[in-house]
């Protein structure tokens, strides 16, 4: 057994650990916390499997949105340590069917389907790299664009709006 194939099969359990973890707190911090360490051992998990940029890409990004998820949790829930005792996990029984039938046909996806022949040459890490850049560059940065212009006017309409209502209140 390699070191690369270790690496994958801890991430990957510490991924799957921390999701767990999440709906089994009361506390909407620890939740988000969690959270957080599931979505940084997937990013590791993109490490090990030598896909640097997403791996980078999805540290950076989830540790800053469950950075500012847990900021507006404490400010805003009723209750975010969780002293209350509440449940955060809904509607056992049926969400344990879903995951277990779910589950089970994820497994028999992977068992049963034709994954075509291994890759005999794969580009060097730079290359892919590079490829992947000028992919998001071409085709896909008017996608980017665009997405990143919508969520700018969604939060300053949503600080604008909050400040209106906040002072109609007062």
């Amino acid at each position: 057994m390699t070191l690369q194939l270790i690496l994958i099969i801890i991430f990957g359990l510490g991924a799957i650990w921390f999701g767990w973890r999440v709906f089994m707190t009361s506390s909407m911090v620890r939740s988000a916390l969690s959270l957080l360490a599931s979505m940084a051992f997937l990013g590791f998990l993109f490490l090990a499997l030598e896909a640097e940029f997403l791996g980078v890409l999805q540290i950076m990004m989830m540790a800053t949105e469950m950075s500012i998820m847990a900021i507006f949790m404490m400010m805003y829930m009723m209750d975010p340590g969780g002293m209350s005792g509440m449940d955060m996990s809904h509607q056992k029984k049926p969400s344990i069917i879903a995951a277990s039938v779910t589950g089970a046909l994820v497994v028999l996806v992977i068992l049963f389907t034709n994954w075509g022949s291994m890759a005999v040459t794969v580009p060097a890490a730079a290359r892919q790299n590079h490829d992947l850049g000028i992919e998001v560059m071409k085709r896909s940065m008017m996608i980017f664009e665009t997405a990143g212009v919508t969520i700018l006017v969604a939060m300053i309409a949503a600080a604008a709006t909050a400040l209106v209502y906040k002072k109609d209140m007062i």
